[in-house]
Order: structure tokens, then C-alpha cells, then sequence
């Protein structure tokens, strides 16, 4: 991997595509319509990009149909659509210098995360989902009587998959990759608020030679673009990874046509440090948890929970941690907390600030916005937190940590588990037995122990409870894109 980049300032991008792809062709929206993507760091417009909506959806819905009923693609063997993948990873290797410095322009995260984190796991996932191309295989099965029973796994048909704007390149990997290697045909709509490594991204697609009308890209809006592909009566699933609240509409909407449902949502997430454990290990582990692309992870460790009697030491070193991380422009190699999303994810966050300090708890770093230009908020630390607060009990989606002190066992596995939430989950102690016996009791898809945000394209993801519905990654995010068929045939 390049790294040569965080050694200078990173050059902003030539911005190489704002229009739709709908089979294979750039287009601009039937409505002519254009929305401003902006950047987080300096709120100046980064370009136009075409706004999408029911026309355009539908019309890259035929596309997408007409691309897996009648196209190449269906009838391509398996290990050949997995070269394609492959093809395609290489290229976004290739091009991952120019794809990290335009995440970091139009999401706001440091470009040494864009090109350490972000840009290393989409090559990952890519070629992990590659490598899964010919091995979807069936079952014989041994059932009564003078018969050859079967299984197939065959591609599910039409995926829609709508995408949020923390993670945007990974969120195109992670939504891609299983869909082309089962055989499906995408529809895609990206966050409004980050559409451009999305569209790039479709143009090394098209260059690793994936059939006109297999992937189709409809920057627009939830409300118009997103509804309209949920409704849509020819498409078979919906991935969408993104907030609770839209979840429950999108599955409203999407019972007319009964459509297979996928949701990678959002959390409240537990990290819960024992006295037993590597100090600084656990210091550092919260940081990254929570702080780590600005707080606007759906799995960050926002409840920390540190036992009392080691409570006021890791405070003070959690302190000085988030005080010297480096706030300012993402392309500066240096720096190590970039801006908010946008200005209505700024002032959310602030908001939950006054609230924390409306409610008593005790704002030991940080608590206001940073700067006059651009989306930035402090790293922010909150001690003395109770559970029933609003900071400890809503996804902020930000750079706020609460701390919430305990004394026992017990009592934090109730506290930890009182949440409507359930996505991920941390543990820090020395003690094995007790890291697999509270592993076994959270409520949560992922538990980590003694790490924090270890990710890879193998191991999957997904939640607990209104967390989500289905996993992402591994072979469990590959089944997720195919139907299960089986065959009986007599041998009389």
C-alpha cells in the first residue's frame, strides 16, 4: 500500500464523475435536478451532483433486471465473476491514494484513516468476496424413500442497497462484494452527503469490465431516491445500514412486495474496564473506540464503564488523551479528528452536550465546537454519567464519551444490557474466565476483549435486538444474497 501520501499535505482530487449510472451509462437525473456536496472541513461546495429520484430509480431497476435475467452476468461462470472482483481490487489498489484523499474531501475524516483503515479493508473485503466466488455450493441430503434429494444456493435477483456517509467506500464493499459474488445485480443509493468516492468507485467497476446494468449508482435522497427503490416491485432485497428510525420505515414500506431485509444499524455500545485489566491498554482502547472518524461509528464504546476502584486513575489518563488529539484539516497527515458530517450533525452533537450537562454529569474535556470554520466539535468526556441520562441512553454519533463508574459483575451486565440497542460490545480484564463469562452474557453481535474495532471481511457483524437484522461479512453476509432451493427427484 502507498503510504507516501501522509508524508505532505494530500492534494484534493479532481472530482471525475457527479452524474448517475444506470446500465453502464452516465446520466444526468430525468428532473434535472442537482444537489451541493460539501465539504465538512471548510463549508465550501465540493460540486453538483445529480439528484436522483422515482424516474431514475426505476429506470436503473429494469437495468438491473434486464442485467441478471438476460445479461452476461447470469450466465457468466462463477470463478469469472470472481476475477472481475478481483480486477476490481486491484484497481481501487492502484487508485487508493486519489479514493482516500476524495473520502477524506467529502466525509471529513483524516486522510491517514481513509488511507490506513478505510481504503486497506475495502481491498480486503473485495478479495475476500472474490475468493468465495466458486465455493457457494448445496447440500445432498438423505432423506425417506427412493429419492435424490438437493440444495442450491442461487442469487437472490435485484439487491437495493442504501448506504450511510461514516464509512462510505467500506459501506460500497461491504454491500458489493457478497451481492457480485452470489450473482446479484445492484442498485445503489449513497448518503447525500458523501456521494463521490461511491461514483468513482463505479467508474473502476466499469474499467474492471462488470457488464453494463450489474451495478447502478442513484445519488439522491431518502424521502424520494431511497422510498422509491424500497417500494419497487422488482427488487428483491434491501441492505440498508443506517439509523433504527429509518429502518422501521423501510420495512414498513417494503411489506407490500415482502422483500428480503437486511439491516445494519445503530447502537449504544458498552465498554466496560476492569480493574484487573491493562490500564493503558484500556485507556487507549476507549479513545479509539469512541473517538475514532470523529465518533460517527455505529459499534463506538459511548458507555464506558469503569469499575470504582481504578475509576479516577483512568479518567485522568483518558483525559490527557483526548485533550492532544490534533483537530483540522483532513488532508494534513497530522491531523487526528476531522470535522462532523455536515452542520445538522454538528449541532445534534452539541445538543447532546447541553443535555449531559443540563442532566449534572461532570464534562471533563472538550464540550463546545472547535473553531469558526467547518463542522468541528471537541473531543468530549463526561464522568459521572447515570444510566437513565439521555448521553448514555441516545446514539449521539459524535465525539462525546460518557463514563459511567460500577462496582460488581452483575451489576454492570444488567447495566450494560438495559438498552434497546445491541451492536457491539468490550471487554478489559486479565482474567479469562471472567472475559468468556461476560462475553456470554452481552447482548450484543460482536464482543470484543481486549481490543476495540478489530474488523475483518471474515468475521461477521450485525446486531442484537433493534441493532439490525442479519449479519454482514463472512459467509453469513454472502447467504444473505442468495435463495435456497431444493430439489427432489425420484429415482423409481
Amino acid at each position: 500500500m502507498a503510504t507516501d501520501i501522509l508524508d505532505t499535505v494530500a492534494v484534493a482530487p479532481r472530482i471525475r464523475q457527479t452524474q448517475l449510472l444506470i446500465d453502464g451509462e452516465w446520466r444526468d437525473a430525468v428532473s434535472g435536478k442537482t444537489f451541493e456536496t460539501v465539504n465538512p472541513a471548510t463549508e465550501e461546495v465540493i460540486a453538483n451532483v445529480a439528484e436522483g429520484d422515482a424516474a431514475d430509480i426505476d429506470l436503473a431497476v429494469k437495468a438491473a433486471r434486464n442485467a441478471f435475467e438476460s445479461g452476461p452476468w447470469s450466465k457468466m461462470d462463477a470463478r469469472d465473476r470472481g476475477q472481475l472482483i478481483y480486477r476490481l481490487a486491484d484497481l481501487v489498489e492502484k487508485n487508493i491514494e486519489e479514493l482516500a484523499a476524495l473520502e477524506s474531501l467529502d466525509n471529513g475524516k483524516p486522510i491517514r484513516d481513509s488511507l490506513a483503515a478505510d481504503l486497506p479493508l475495502v481491498i480486503d473485503c473485495l478479495r475476500y468476496y472474490a475468493g468465495w466466488s466458486d465455493k457457494i455450493e448445496g447440500t445432498t441430503i438423505p432423506i425417506r424413500g427412493n429419492h435424490f434429494c438437493y440444495t442450491r444456493r442461487e442469487p437472490l435477483g435485484v439487491a437495493g442497497q442504501i448506504i450511510p456517509w461514516n464509512f462510505p467506500l467500506l459501506m460500497v464493499a461491504w454491500k458489493w462484494a457478497p451481492a457480485l459474488t452470489a450473482g446479484c445485480t445492484i442498485v445503489m443509493k449513497p448518503a447525500e452527503q458523501t456521494p463521490l468516492s461511491c461514483l468513482r468507485m463505479a467508474e473502476l467497476a466499469m474499467e474492471a469490465g462488470i457488464p453494463p446494468g450489474v451495478i447502478n449508482v442513484i445519488p439522491g435522497y431518502g424521502p424520494t431516491a431511497g422510498a422509491s427503490l424500497v417500494k419497487h416491485p422488482d427488487v428483491d432485497k434491501i441492505a440498508f445500514t443506517g439509523e433504527d428510525a429509518t429502518a422501521k420505515i423501510i420495512m414498513a414500506d417494503a411489506a407490500a412486495t415482502l422483500k428480503r431485509l437486511t439491516f445494519e444499524l445503530g447502537g449504544k455500545s458498552p465498554n466496560i474496564v476492569f480493574a484487573d485489566s491493562d490500564l493503558d491498554a484500556a485507556v487507549a482502547g476507549a479513545e479509539f473506540g469512541l473517538f475514532f472518524n470523529q465518533g460517527q461509528c455505529c459499534c463506538a464504546g459511548s458507555r464506558l464503564f469503569v469499575e470504582e476502584s481504578v475509576h479516577k486513575e483512568f479518567v485522568a489518563k483518558l483525559v490527557e488523551r483526548a485533550a492532544s488529539r490534533k483537530l483540522g484539516d483532513p488532508l494534513n497527515p497530522e491531523t487526528t479528528q476531522g470535522p462532523q458530517v455536515d452542520h445538522a450533525q454538528m449541532e445534534k452533537i452539541l445538543s447532546y452536550i447541553q443535555k449531559g450537562n443540563a442532566a449534572g454529569a461532570h464534562c471533563v474535556t472538550g464540550g463546545t465546537r472547535f473553531g469558526d470554520k467547518g463542522y468541528f466539535v471537541e473531543p468530549t468526556i463526561f464522568d459521572y454519567v447515570t444510566d437513565d441520562m439521555p448521553i448514555a441512553t441516545d446514539e449521539i454519533f459524535g465525539p462525546v464519551l460518557s463514563i459511567l463508574p460500577f462496582k460488581s459483575i452483575d451489576e454492570v451486565v444488567n447495566r450494560a444490557n438495559n438498552t434497546h440497542f445491541g451492536l457491539a460490545a468490550a471487554i478489559w480484564t486479565s482474567d479469562v474466565k471472567k472475559a468468556h463469562h461476560l462475553a456470554n452474557r452481552i447482548k450484543a453481535g460482536t464482543v470484543w476483549v481486549n481490543c476495540y474495532d478489530v474488523f475483518d471481511a471474515a468475521a461477521p457483524f450485525g446486531g442484537f435486538k433493534q441493532s439490525g437484522i442479519g449479519r454482514e461479512l463472512g459467509a453469513a453476509g454472502l447467504a444473505n444474497y442468495t435463495e435456497l432451493k431444493t430439489v427432489t427427484m425420484s429415482l423409481d
